[in-house]
């Protein structure tokens, strides 16, 4: 039987952005729960979850999605799944917004009133002088953003270990993906941005050997 870091050192190796699906094999209902698990459970700043999964598999979505994405040309025809990670807008993660004061520290978290407010005033802290965002509406999403990448890691991994190829895809015009969502209603722009679109499948070849930098080129210990 395989060690887990056997198996994840394998699953590391594996992956790899795959541009081409085999279009005829389809990820199974179970294993893909288990991936979209893998970004659920994911951690996030605060725990505020500042994402949402939408996961694409109307094939006339998928050409108008294609028509503004250069990077996903073969991989939204191919693909067995695709998930479009969509970003709370800044205005919802504001501190003293419903969807963090109720739906995460109080119907989600559920915290004592105390403690909600302690984490209020660290959190409105963390925005205003730890990390300078507080009136940026930029920085504050690509912050977001950034929290969404912790669960698209995730599930990338989760997919690797099941033996799932997978492709994080940032090549699309961003406003115009997020018109073409909005038109189709499935994106209120006025509370969500697109921060990156996921796909996954079973490879039509086998890639290329992965390139990497070496180790003591990267790591630096301090002891």
């Amino acid at each position: 039987m395989s060690s887990i870091p056997d198996m994840l050192m394998r699953a590391w190796r594996f992956r790899h952005a795959c541009k081409k699906f085999d279009p005829h094999k389809k990820i199974s209902d179970a294993d893909f729960q288990t991936i979209l698990e893998g970004g659920r459970l994911s951690p996030s700043s605060f725990g505020f979850e500042p994402w949402q999964f939408l996961v694409v598999q109307n094939p006339g979505l998928r050409e108008k999605i294609r028509a503004v994405s250069w990077g996903a040309q073969q991989q939204l025809p191919t693909a067995s799944h695709v998930i479009v990670i969509l970003a709370r807008k800044p205005h919802e993660m504001q501190p003293d917004s419903s969807y963090i004061q109720q739906t995460i520290m109080r119907e989600t978290q559920d915290l004592p009133e105390d403690v909600a407010e302690a984490r209020t005033e660290k959190y409105r802290e963390f925005l205003e002088k730890d990390f300078a965002l507080a009136g940026n509406e930029r920085a504050e999403f690509e912050w977001v953003a950034r929290q969404c990448y912790i669960a698209l890691g995730n599930m990338m991994t989760a997919a690797a270990l099941l033996g799932i190829d997978s492709c994080p895809i940032e090549g699309f015009r961003k406003a115009d993906l997020e018109a073409v969502l909005s038109r189709e209603d499935l994106m209120d722009d006025a509370r969500w941005g697109v921060a990156c679109m996921l796909a996954f499948g079973y490879r039509a070849k086998e890639p290329r050997p992965k390139t990497r930098r070496p180790e003591e080129a990267v790591v630096r210990w301090v002891q």
